[in-house]
């Protein structure tokens, strides 16, 4: 096999199967996943991600090594939430795990193409997936193994594509965005509506972080400074997740925040409507984490 990716390294809780080519690696300090946990249930976890795309060794096959994976999660007493291979994977969207980064190794094998290989990962017939959680190092991570035939053509039937994911618990980093009062009111004035990511809240979840306090004063102080003025708070989100639960979530979110300003400032509740849209007014695309963090958000809307 060639050369690693630069700088790439496997997990120090989960190593390789034996001879693999360690292609591109994906280090975040934070993010926000849906995970497939059965055939028409997800799972919403965040933390450090950690993503490392391999190619097993030339002749080796897919069953072989997805298994040795599974069994190496199983000695160190990892417990499974959801595995599948194949048409027993049903309707499981895999979509946002098979995309890897685009920094690759710079090696070559007969009939590589690295921009295929961004494109597609793995081949969509016959996969083999495994998630569940490991206790390791005091902490719980939420582990991922997906392989497959490769996707680039002239490698399929040679080489198994394999992502292995590993999220460990981390606290985001918060209250890093505020908008005051002054520039709340100039974002209504000029547009109608201006978005707010100060405010947060845990992953599927409706209750405001205490981090959320400052961002609550500014729209208390605006509020205040405007007698007169009536908004809308709108919640939105991004589309990982079933649509109806994004739709209770965000109008819980939405209310959540109207009635913080109601209970903690005062703020007359005939002057504060709530709504949740979900997904449906995004700011960005949504095919990574940089656009869905754009659509996370909280909107103030003039009325």
């Amino acid at each position: 096999m060639p050369p690693d990716a630069a700088g790439a390294r496997d997990h120090p809780v989960i190593s390789r199967y034996a001879g693999s080519w360690l292609v591109g690696q994906d280090l975040r300090g934070y993010d926000e996943l849906t995970l497939p946990s059965g055939e028409t249930a997800t799972a919403r976890v965040d933390g450090k991600l950690s993503r490392l795309f391999y190619l097993g060794p030339a002749g080796r096959g897919l069953a072989e090594v997805q298994r040795n994976y599974e069994d190496a999660l199983a000695r160190a007493g990892a417990k499974k939430i959801d595995a599948c291979a194949g048409a027993g994977c049903g309707a499981r969207d895999f979509n946002p795990l098979r995309q890897p980064p685009r920094q690759l190794a710079a090696g070559k094998l007969e009939g590589w193409d690295g921009k295929t290989l961004t494109d597609e990962f793995q081949a969509r017939d016959d996969m083999r997936y495994w998630y569940g959680t490991l206790d390791a190092a005091g902490h719980t991570l939420h582990v991922v193994v997906l392989s497959a035939r490769s996707a680039v053509q002239a490698l399929r039937d040679k080489h198994v594509a394999t992502l292995v994911q590993v999220i460990e618990p981390k606290a985001m980093d918060t209250g890093m965005v505020t908008v005051d009062a002054a520039a709340l009111a100039k974002g209504l004035q000029a547009q109608g509506r201006i978005a707010l990511y100060g405010i947060f809240f845990d992953t599927g979840k409706a209750e405001i972080k205490p981090e959320s306090r400052a961002q609550l004063d500014e729209m208390a102080r605006l509020m205040q400074g405007n007698p007169a003025l009536k908004v809308f708070v709108v919640g939105h989100t991004d589309n990982q997740g079933a649509l109806e639960a994004n739709l209770a979530l965000s109008r819980q979110r939405a209310q959540a925040v109207a009635d913080a300003l109601v209970k903690g400032y005062r703020i007359d509740p005939k002057r504060l409507g709530s709504a949740g849209v979900a997904g449906y007014a995004p700011l960005a695309g949504n095919g990574d984490e940089a656009g869905r963090a754009r659509n996370r958000r909280v909107e103030l809307v003039q009325q």
